[in-house]
């Protein structure tokens, strides 16, 4: 398969199975699946509309000054590096943006939704709560009347940051989307991973194996698009919030969280970087007035 990157072609070989590990030239620690990558890029020679688009959006990306990531040096620095050393344009860090906005005012009791009150409640009986959000809008029959006594489903819109936030929160069972990711890591709340579609198998690869702060979901039969079982979800759970490999995650997802705040604080690298790339846009603006006149 040909893939244009950063301003040249490169023949990637790919596996003869769609769940035979293969590596990334620059990056070989890390191993993908043709499985983690969804449709058309899955096969050896993508076509139609989709890839169009995509292919429309890296060339205005190459035509860019620049791009703005929601992430930030201590998290992904190594790529960045490596995305700023070889390809262009330039991509500059500036997050987690979800620390940009300024702090809530704490709610009077009376004030709080049914969501909240539930989990102060499990906080006030010493109870561990794991959240899950998918954003399905379908659930199996009757299970809300199954989980009642140990569960609470919410329909409505929710404040994911201030969920994660709570106290009680000890794991987040997520497809991986990045927003979730990141605002996982800021509340430090350990991960697992269980990805669905489009980028998210890619972003569950770099939580569960580069920087190690969540699990990865047990399919039945190996592939990481493999059926569920409820048992075997069940096991993990019980991993990612009481186990040893858990444990480790639990570490790993505190200094990262840690690590985001101080980013974001003056003198922080996120903060640099802002100065950086607003320095380099005024200076362009002056030559451009030069040129002008």
């Amino acid at each position: 398969m040909c893939v244009p990157r950063c301003g040249r072609e490169w023949t990637i070989s790919g596996p003869e199975s769609d769940d035979e590990p293969f590596t990334l030239t620059s990056f070989p620690w890390m191993k993908h699946t043709r499985n983690d990558f969804g449709e058309p890029f899955n096969v050896r020679e993508p076509k139609g509309p989709f890839l169009d688009f995509v292919t429309e959006q890296i060339i205005s990306i190459s035509k860019s000054y620049g791009l703005i990531m929601n992430s930030f040096h201590e998290l992904e620095g190594k790529f960045i590096d490596y995305w700023n050393r070889e390809c262009e344009p330039k991509a500059w860090s500036i997050g987690p943006l979800c620390l940009a906005e300024s702090q809530r005012n704490e709610l009077q009791p009376n004030q709080k939704p049914t969501w909240m009150q539930w989990l102060d409640q499990k906080l006030a009986q010493g109870s561990s709560v794991l959240y899950i959000a998918f954003g399905e809008s379908e659930l199996a029959d009757k299970f809300e009347e199954r989980v009642k006594e140990k569960g609470i489903v919410v329909r409505e819109w929710v404040d994911q940051r201030a969920i994660l936030g709570h106290e009680s929160i000890q794991g987040f069972l997520s497809h991986c989307g990045w927003n979730s990711v990141l605002e996982s890591i800021c509340a430090r709340v350990p991960i697992l991973a269980w990805p669905m579609m489009v980028e998210q198998h890619l972003n569950a690869s770099m939580v569960v194996e580069e920087i190690k702060v969540g699990l990865r979901v047990e399919t039945t039969n190996g592939p990481v698009r493999g059926f569920v079982k409820w048992q075997g979800l069940g096991k993990m759970v019980r991993e990612l919030m009481e186990g040893e490999m858990g444990k480790e995650v639990r570490n790993n997802v505190g200094e990262f969280g840690e690590a985001a705040k101080k980013a974001m604080k003056e003198g922080g690298s996120s903060w640099h970087t802002l100065n950086q790339l607003i320095d380099e846009l005024q200076a362009l603006r002056g030559d451009s007035l030069k040129l002008c006149c």
